[in-house]
């Protein structure tokens, strides 16, 4: 096997740290040539989809890739924007923060990248433009503030088999989940808490969160534990008792149990319960994008006023708020701790005894 070096590397180059931030994905465009692409990528991810691979190729290109690309692309339409998608636009946005942030305390000795699981930027690219710039040291945050297999986990693999190609392996940290992290969990509050006081409560606070198959939890994934977890440390810090919260999960696909409850049957059902006004928070999602906007802010608000409802608000996401930038900087400050950059003397030292062996500078 041939392994990968950096065509710009040199021994005289100065060690930096890397820190990279990753997202989803987002297809190129909202046509159903890019959404057939990009499903294609993500869907045939078994972390994602835990099906026999033989059975799943047949129905994944022989049924969901015939049919999904063209409804997907409508849906995509709706949200997109003259910059492209919103989750790419808010995680550019984030880094940007988080590396303005971190160049404060570091200067120039840290290098700040993102990449999707799935679409552009990939990971693989973010991973090359980092080792280009002498990264000896690399720290991962998925924006995923809970863990699941078929999100963080799929990440980590993405990034062990970029490096599986690599001659040169970085000293490697991978934060799992943030889920109960004060700063994020006082930041979540804290946007409820201001929607409050520009519009009001309503008679309940819905938590939605993406859906997972219910296999999953039973197979040991913490997911489902990590989300209500979550919901309830918010709750607390907003004072709300248990009546006035409640915990559903959204975006189910194909015909397996997930889990329950569902968003969207449980809003549908609210109204015949006495409740007329009903807010919606996401805090899975560290960026607005299609299952937030589209799903949660128009889809389920349509199942929730024609059962009856009156008053439906999303609240949006934490996005590139600069509380959440200071909550995603304190993640990737303790992971970077007890770490040094390199420095120049050291470095020329390094060159100098590559020269004597007779390597090229």
């Amino acid at each position: 096997m041939k392994y990968q070096g950096s065509p710009k590397f040199t021994h005289g180059q100065v060690p930096k740290i890397g820190v990279l931030l990753t997202n989803l994905g987002t297809p190129d465009a909202a046509t159903p040539k890019a959404l057939r692409r990009y499903l294609a990528e993500f869907l045939s991810d078994p972390r994602v989809v835990e099906v026999p691979k033989l059975l799943w190729k047949v129905i994944l290109h022989g049924v969901i890739l015939r049919i999904r690309p063209s409804r997907s692309a409508k849906a995509y339409q709706t949200v997109w924007t003259d910059q492209g998608s919103p989750l790419l636009i808010y995680t550019q946005q984030q880094t940007d923060a988080v590396r303005s942030e971190l160049k404060k305390i570091w200067g120039d000795d840290v290098v700040v990248e993102f990449g999707m699981r799935y679409g552009n930027p990939s990971i693989a690219s973010a991973l090359e433009k980092m080792m280009q710039q002498g990264v000896t040291k690399l720290a991962v945050l998925p924006l995923y503030p809970h863990y699941s297999g078929s999100t963080t986990g799929s990440t980590f693999d993405a990034v062990a088999a970029d490096f599986t190609q690599r001659r040169w392996i970085p000293e490697l940290r991978f934060n799992t989940s943030y889920h109960d992290h004060p700063g994020f969990i006082q930041a979540v509050a804290n946007k409820i808490k201001a929607h409050w006081e520009r519009h009001g409560r309503a008679d309940k606070l819905v938590f939605s969160y993406h859906g997972v198959p219910k296999r999953y939890l039973l197979n040991g994934d913490p997911y489902h534990c990590q989300c209500y977890k979550t919901s309830r440390l918010v709750a607390e810090q907003l004072g709300m008792s248990s009546d006035e919260y409640m915990t559903t999960f959204q975006s189910r696909f194909g015909r397996e149990e997930w889990l329950k409850p569902y968003t969207d049957e449980t809003l549908k059902a609210f109204p015949e319960q006495g409740v007329k006004s009903l807010q919606v928070v996401c805090p899975g999602f560290s960026s607005d994008c299609l299952e937030t906007i589209e799903e949660i802010g128009e889809e389920n608000r349509d199942y929730f006023m024609e059962a009856g409802g009156e008053r439906y608000e999303y609240i949006d996401c934490l996005n590139a708020d600069a509380e959440h930038i200071q909550v995603l900087t304190q993640i990737v400050q303790s992971q970077l701790h007890g770490w040094e950059a390199g420095t120049a003397e050291k470095s020329a030292q390094t060159a100098a005894r590559a020269k004597a062996l007779g390597a090229k500078l």
